[in-house]
């Protein structure tokens, strides 16, 4: 293809992908009347304790946050498909052995991902209500909607994708970049990593939502360790026969 005919694909394929964002954002903005309860969750129970209350500091922040709730929800409603239109870009310009570790790559990250978005969204509660247990007696708490809102989609989207990263691991392996060997090696350190990742991500006092995030990591951590060994095994089986062919 020309130059001018892969930019008609590429305007192809996001104009589909942007279709399909707008749809899944029409049907997040009915959702939001759902979804905006499931969010205020935490300050309902900060509120028996002591006052508690969610903000809207200007004119327009209640329609900024059902849009930016909204468009989340397309985002993520929509993934299957921006996701194959990406992918069936990319495909034409691939080797078959490549097509196949991008194809993988794809279908498992997606589970994965949403995997992790309920994690954080499981642990979030417990976060907010452990940071207003250090409010004092006789005060009150003022939340801004806003900044409370990205606080939970940046802590569900950056453990959603903390649990991508295993797979990225297996891709780097089969494409001969990362060996399993060098994978085991560095065990100690990928552990410290995810300890530092999940105590910034959780309060260091919460234990048991930091264990939450931690343990599923280094589990996903040691099963692309032993994908990544049965590929260099398999891959070490063929080599004497393409050395034995070659001859």
């Amino acid at each position: 293809m020309s130059l001018g005919q892969h930019l008609v694909e590429l305007r192809k394929r996001l104009f589909r992908s942007a279709i399909a964002i707008l749809l899944g954002a029409v049907a997040g903005w009915f959702l939001y009347s759902w979804v905006w309860p499931q969010l205020q969750g935490p300050i309902t129970q900060v509120a028996k304790t002591h006052k508690a209350t969610i903000n809207f500091t200007n004119i327009t922040g209640a329609f900024d946050v059902h849009m930016q709730i909204a468009i989340t929800i397309g985002l993520v409603i929509s993934s299957p498909v921006w996701l194959y239109q990406i992918f069936a870009f990319l495909v034409p310009g691939l080797t078959s052995r490549e097509k196949r570790y991008v194809f993988g790559f794809v279908f498992s990250a997606i589970p994965l991902f949403l995997a992790g978005c309920a994690a954080g969204w499981y642990v979030f509660p417990h976060i907010v209500e452990l940071m207003a247990s250090f409010v004092p007696a006789q005060s009150a708490s003022f939340y801004d909607a806003k900044y409370y809102l990205d606080f939970v989609l940046k802590l569900v989207l950056v453990v959603g994708v903390a649990f991508v990263l295993p797979v990225f691991i297996v891709l780097l392996n089969f494409i001969g970049i990362l060996s399993a060997k060098a994978i085991l090696k560095g065990w100690r350190w990928a552990i410290l990593a995810i300890v530092v990742f999940t105590a910034i991500a959780t309060p260091a006092a919460d234990i048991a939502s930091m264990m939450l995030l931690a343990l599923p990591m280094v589990f996903l951590y040691f099963a692309s360790l032993g994908v990544a060994a049965l590929h260099d095994r398999s891959v070490a089986r063929r080599a004497p026969s393409v050395v034995t062919a070659g001859v």
